[in-house]
């Protein structure tokens, strides 16, 4: 029974992942912060509906009575959309960004590199039973 829910929880969380991924892949870190700044124009609300992980990393934490590999989970993910705020009002907002932040923004990712979180987050899932 345990075996099913962990693998229920990692599945579920792998989906809306990918979801995030779909939404968000660009070919560099520029154009993710661009794709996300249209929906943040629009809504903030919007935005961090966009981002179903963060409300499942909450629930997650929850219900493990907040162990601390799930902790783990939702401060990452929290600081991954902070992250992602912080850099939308850098650069979008405020139109202020440093030579090497804006060279390093523009530098093409690895095809790989917006899949990294599938395979790193379910580990604190799994941890966290």
């Amino acid at each position: 029974m345990t075996n099913d829910l962990i693998l229920n929880y990692v599945l579920l969380f792998m989906i809306l992942e990918l979801y995030e991924i779909t939404w968000q892949k660009a070919p560099t870190v520029m154009g993710m912060i661009s794709r996300m700044n249209k929906y943040y124009s629009k809504s903030i609300f919007l935005f961090l509906i966009m981002h179903p992980t963060f409300y499942f990393s909450i629930g997650f934490a929850m219900l493990t009575d907040y162990n601390i590999f799930a902790i783990i989970l939702l401060f990452l993910k929290t600081a991954d959309i902070a992250t992602k705020i912080l850099l939308i009002e850098q650069i979008f907002k405020k139109k202020k960004l440093s030579h090497e932040l804006s060279l390093a923004l523009l530098t093409p990712i690895n095809n790989f590199l917006p899949y990294v979180g599938l395979f790193i987050y379910p580990l604190f899932i799994i941890l966290a039973f």
